[in-house]
């Protein structure tokens, strides 16, 4: 029914309770339920006596017909088995999980909003609906779970040259999974995976990236973040989508085929702590150095008073560190 109901207030209009009764096939209360309900997934709503609701703006949904449409013309359709777009969902990676653990070969699953949206480290994403590209891409690997060290970075490095080609070229990757802006947060990346050490690896590939986000969220976070809006992107939810898509898509086999070392220069181009002094926190445990770059199998390589060091992900954090 919210899809329904969005539809008609996605052009950002007055519509009277009345009106969207007729539209749905629902009482006028329940309209004003469903209202709750768009304001409890982070939507500003004006209701205005005698005439109405609207979305200040509108919204821009994701349209399943049109991205499929744009998958099939990217011969994209053979390799994505299905194709799913939501609402509302607890969390894109447990969906695109069950569905390979169900048997489905590859998938991309879509939602406006999760409950359950999740970042690195178990921190919570926050994601107004619509307000961001909230997606999964679930993908077979038969190359077993040594081989997939650098698939986060793999995964950055597509992101950011699917912006470039959009006219987002100020976007640098931060080691090992986000996408900055000047320092702020435009995108993350979160990776979960179950299989076989030596054989055949099921992947959930999560990607949050910020779009149009309402003021008054960054106050809610624990680091700066950043939009496209704010980056002067104007293009529509659908075409971004399909862009990022055909772009990992063709990263990820060159991945399958040859791993991250031959996307390793490309990377560390883009890598916005190159040649700069950092300090990487993991636990307890502070390391401070010059960042080198990466490993060919994405260990992010620091000197440190102790030499050349290299370090993998997991629990760990780099923030710039400017000396004195």
């Amino acid at each position: 029914m919210l899809d329904k109901l969005l539809s008609v207030l996605g052009d950002g209009a007055f519509h009277s309770g009345s009106e969207l009764g007729r539209e749905l096939g629902i009482s006028r209360s329940a309209v004003w339920k469903h209202m709750q309900r768009l304001q409890e997934l982070g939507l500003e709503v004006y209701s205005v006596k005698g005439r109405g609701y609207r979305l200040p703006g509108g919204v821009d949904l994701i349209d399943a017909d049109r991205l499929r449409e744009r998958l099939l013309a990217g011969s994209l359709v053979e390799r994505l088995a299905a194709v799913e777009v939501t609402i509302e969902t607890d969390s894109t990676n447990a969906q695109g999980l069950q569905a390979l653990q169900q048997g489905v070969h590859s998938g991309l699953f879509v939602a406006e909003y999760q409950h359950a949206g999740r970042g690195r480290r178990g921190r919570q994403w926050l994601s107004p609906l619509a307000s961001s590209l909230c997606f999964t891409l679930a993908w077979r690997f038969n190359t077993g779970v040594a081989a997939l060290e650098g698939l986060s970075l793999a995964v950055g490095l597509a992101l950011q040259q699917a912006l470039a080609e959009l006219g987002v070229e100020q976007v640098g990757l931060k080691w090992p999974n986000d996408l900055l802006v000047d320092n702020a947060k435009l995108a993350g990346i979160l990776i979960e995976l179950s299989g076989d050490a030596a054989g055949e690896c099921q992947v959930a590939i999560g990607v949050g990236l910020n779009v149009a986000l309402p003021e008054g969220l960054a106050e809610q976070l624990d680091q700066p973040c950043i939009d496209l809006q704010a980056l002067g992107f104007k293009g529509d939810r659908t075409e971004l989508l399909a862009t990022l898509v055909r772009q990992l898509v063709q990263v990820l086999q060159r991945f399958e085929s040859g791993g991250f070392a031959q996307l390793r220069p490309a990377w560390e181009a883009a890598n916005v702590f190159q040649g700069r002094p950092v300090r990487l926190i993991s636990g307890a445990h502070t390391f401070e150095g010059i960042c080198l770059g990466v490993t060919d199998q994405g260990g992010l390589r620091l000197q440190t008073d102790k030499g050349q060091e290299v370090f993998h992900g997991g629990e760990v954090s780099v923030r710039a560190h400017e000396t004195a």
